[in-house]
C-alpha cells in the first residue's frame, strides 16, 4: 500500500480524457458525397424533360470541298509542267539527264535504256535478295544511262519507278541504299543533304589506293521524287568533289 503523502494545497491531477477523432470529418465526407450525388440527380430529371436540340444538317452546301463551279465554267487540263503524271507516265528514259557534249560511251554492265529487273539485281552482293524485295515493293520499270568525260571519269543514272499504288517504294529503296552508306566499307560518311529532295543525300567515297594500279575514287547520290528513285554513280581515277556529285544530283532532281 503507497503511504506517499499529498502535501497540503497540492490536488492530484487526472489525465483529461481523450477526443475521439474521424467522427467530424466522417461527416462532411458524407455530407459532400449526398451532395454530388443530389446534385447530380436533379441535373439528369432537369436535362431529362427539355427538348431534345436538333443536330445541324449534313448536306451544306457551304461546305463542299472543292467549291463546285459556276454554271457553264469547266476545269482546264492541268499542262505538263503543272501535272507530274504526265511526265512520269510517259517514257521514262526521257527523264534521265542528257550526256553531256563530246562525252563518250563507257564500257559499264547497263548502258542507255531499260535495265531488267533480274539485271538490275545482278548488281547487288545478294541478287536473290534484291530481287524478292523489289517484287515486293512493287517496282514497275528502270532506266539508265552513262557516259564517260576526260580521261577515265565515267558517270551512271539510274531511275528505278515504282506502282503508284505502292508510294513508299521509291522512298524505301532510297532509304535502304543509303543506310549502309556511313559504314567504313563504303563511304564512312553519313554524307551531305541534296537541297530540294525529301531525304537525300550525296557521298565521296575515300580514296583507294593498291600498288601496281591506279587510283581509285567513287561518289555517289541518292534521292526519290514521288515513286521515281534515283542512284548516280561517279568514278574516276582522279579525285571527284562534293560539289561535282552535289550539282549531277540537283540537275536530276529538277528534272523529276
Amino acid at each position: 500500500m503507497d503511504t506517499t503523502e499529498i502535501p497540503d494545497g497540492a490536488e492530484a491531477s487526472a489525465p483529461a480524457p481523450r477526443r475521439k477523432r474521424g467522427r467530424t470529418a466522417l461527416i462532411i465526407a458524407v455530407a459532400a458525397v449526398l451532395g454530388i450525388v443530389g446534385g447530380t440527380a436533379v441535373g439528369y430529371g432537369i436535362q431529362a424533360h427539355r427538348e431534345p436540340t436538333p443536330l445541324a444538317a449534313l448536306n451544306q452546301p457551304d461546305l463542299r470541298y472543292p467549291k463546285p463551279l459556276p454554271k457553264g465554267q469547266k476545269l482546264e487540263p492541268l499542262s505538263s509542267d503543272e501535272d507530274r503524271s504526265v511526265r512520269t507516265d510517259g517514257d521514262l528514259r526521257k527523264l534521265l539527264l542528257p550526256k553531256p557534249s563530246g562525252a563518250k560511251t563507257p564500257e559499264v554492265p547497263f548502258g542507255d535504256g531499260w535495265v531488267t529487273l533480274p539485271e538490275y539485281a545482278t548488281n547487288f552482293n545478294s541478287p536473290a535478295y534484291e530481287l524478292e524485295y523489289q517484287l515486293q515493293n512493287k517496282v514497275r520499270r528502270i532506266a539508265t544511262t552513262a557516259w564517260r568525260t576526260g580521261e577515265h571519269r565515267t558517270t551512271e543514272i539510274r531511275l528505278v519507278q515504282y506502282r503508284p499504288s505502292d508510294v513508299m517504294g521509291a522512298r524505301d529503296h532510297a532509304d535502304d541504299q543509303m543506310g549502309y552508306m556511313p559504314q567504313k566499307a563504303f563511304a564512312g560518311t553519313s554524307g551531305d543533304p541534296i537541297p530540294g529532295s525529301a531525304n537525300g543525300h550525296s557521298y565521296v567515297f575515300p580514296v583507294k589506293r593498291k600498288a601496281g594500279y591506279m587510283d581509285f575514287y567513287q561518289a555517289r547520290a541518292y534521292f526519290h521524287r514521288g515513286d521515281i528513285m534515283a542512284e548516280i554513280f561517279v568514278f574516276d581515277t582522279e579525285k571527284i568533289s562534293k560539289k561535282d556529285i552535289a550539282s549531277l544530283a540537283a540537275l536530276q532532281l529538277r528534272r523529276l
